[in-house]
């Protein structure tokens, strides 16, 4: 589809593009005092970019921009996914107390810059356009570690962040130029057919570019090892963005490694093309299910020791990123559709758990664990949501974090006997964390001292929790209309060979 003809298939893109603009304009004209006021030009912007997505013809699936991004129902899902985790974060950006006396205008308005990155990753087909877009993703995300200037924490956070981030992407990149120099192209599908009739000596410079994007791919989920950025950076951003970054570019990363390579290794025709083996001499499905192993273990034991909740927190996202990496070596529809599930479940408990430690912090509090001692009797209410959260997120009925893990694990059973040892270590893995989870309910509501006055969180706050709790409790009882979302959206651009 040439550009003009793109144009009316893409609506969001170009509310987006609009929303950014009027909110830097806008932010022109506010003072400092005002300058939070930008978040409601970009809500807005949101909204109607959600709803240009959902009034989408979903049966159309098509290629736009002469083959650079795809539209098909894949791609709708992740953005869907990313407009409501940016929307639950602006709100919980508002309670934040680290970003008083900052000017928010910007900080806003860079939210929106990296949604429209995150768009173009998930529907990128194009290795040009999909450097493009994690360069911008990243390059966004960077400033908003360092936003907060006069904290070292946060500088040092942002240090790091672009050096780790310079690191891997030129590694990534450098994998894309051998396969560019294989191919001949850019084009994902045209690299899909030059890859089926590679010869034999080629094969070697393939794996190696293969390993050097799955690096680059692996720094945007936190894979082990390319996760050295994850704890600090988490610990020393604004809470708010730590949060977003656990959510948002996490979940377009998997859409990203879905589609590249079920498009370049497989036919593109499903999901269970197993001549994802013949393209090299590496046994990927192994190669990837070591990979998941040694990030939800790494993930896990780390977390253990932690005292910071933000940091243990932090590397809980990494112990995530490893379950969801259980369901791609299954090279199979069931994997991807679990994958998706779960990002929907971990959307709701990750943000939930974060929004708390927020608002303890904003009430006087700290980070650490000895600052939640008798939280749950000064703040009943927050004590027994963040129960909910911690519950979910280690996997336990009936939340949403049960049935995201349930789906995972019933992917990697179902390939056969030969998957069984990753979910045995899944399991074991799940059961490390229950260690680490249930220490902050132990110091919540058995350690400290009673208080004599308990705190009820304003209207707004209580609004923003039940936001995220109800969910958390709700889909993990009745999860039909989020699993027939799923089905719905487990649709690709295909270009069979």
């Amino acid at each position: 589809m040439n550009n003009l003809q793109s144009l009316s298939y893409y609506w969001p893109e170009i509310i987006l593009t609009v929303t950014i603009l009027v909110a830097i304009i806008a932010d022109l004209f506010y003072s400092d005092k005002d300058s939070g006021k930008t978040a409601l030009w970009v809500l807005g912007g949101l909204i109607l970019a959600q709803i240009a997505i959902y009034i989408q013809d979903s049966e159309i699936v098509t290629t736009l921009f002469m083959g650079n991004l795809a539209f098909d129902p894949f791609a709708s899902f992740f953005k869907t996914l990313i407009v409501l985790a940016t929307i639950l974060v602006i709100f919980i950006s508002q309670k934040s107390s680290e970003l008083d006396g900052h000017r928010t205008g910007e900080y806003y308005s860079l939210m929106a810059i990296m949604v429209f990155g995150m768009f173009l990753m998930a529907s990128a087909i194009d290795l040009i356009m999909l450097y493009l877009a994690i360069e911008i993703v990243s390059i966004v995300s960077f400033i908003l570690a360092g936003y907060l200037k006069g904290d070292l924490r946060s500088n040092e956070a942002a240090l790091k962040y672009v050096i780790y981030g310079a690191f891997s992407t030129g590694i990534m990149l450098f994998g894309m130029s051998i396969i560019f120099g294989l191919a001949g192209s850019t084009k994902f599908f045209a690299i899909q057919e030059a890859m089926w009739n590679l010869e034999g000596s080629a094969q070697f410079a393939f794996t190696l570019a293969a390993i050097f994007i799955l690096a680059g791919f692996g720094y945007k989920i936190s894979a082990v090892p390319f996760h050295f950025w994850t704890p600090d950076v988490y610990e020393g951003a604004p809470t708010p963005i730590t949060a977003y970054l656990s959510v948002a570019p996490k979940a377009v990363g998997f859409a990203v490694i879905i589609r590249f390579f079920n498009t370049v290794f497989g036919d593109s025709g499903a999901f269970i093309d197993p001549s994802i083996y013949t393209f090299t001499t590496i046994a990927w499905p192994q190669l990837l299910a070591v990979l998941s192993v040694i990030t939800m273990t790494l993930g896990n034991l780390v977390a253990l020791q932690q005292n910071s909740i933000k940091r243990m927190l932090a590397y809980s996202s990494i112990a995530h990123a490893g379950y969801m990496l259980m369901a791609i070596p299954t090279l199979s529809s069931q994997g991807v559709y679990a994958i998706m599930l779960y990002l929907v479940m971990y959307l709701f408990m990750n943000l939930g758990a974060f929004f708390v430690v927020i608002y303890v912090k904003s009430q006087g509090g700290g980070e650490s664990f000895d600052d939640f001692k008798g939280l749950g009797w000064k703040m009943p209410i927050v004590g027994i949501v963040m129960t909910v959260f911690m519950l979910s997120l280690t996997g336990i009925p009936p939340t949403a974090g049960f049935i995201g893990k349930f789906y995972i694990f019933a992917s990697v059973i179902k390939v056969g006997p030969q998957m069984y040892w990753l979910a045995v270590v899944g399991a074991i893995n799940s059961v490390i964390s229950l260690y680490y989870y249930f220490r902050v309910v132990k110091v919540m509501f058995l350690e400290g001292e009673p208080s004599e006055t308990i705190i009820v969180p304003s209207p707004t706050v209580l609004m923003i929790l039940f936001a995220l709790a109800i969910p958390t409790v709700f889909f993990g009882i009745y999860w039909a209309p989020i699993a027939d979302w799923v089905s719905r959206s487990l649709t690709l651009f295909i270009k069979v060979i």
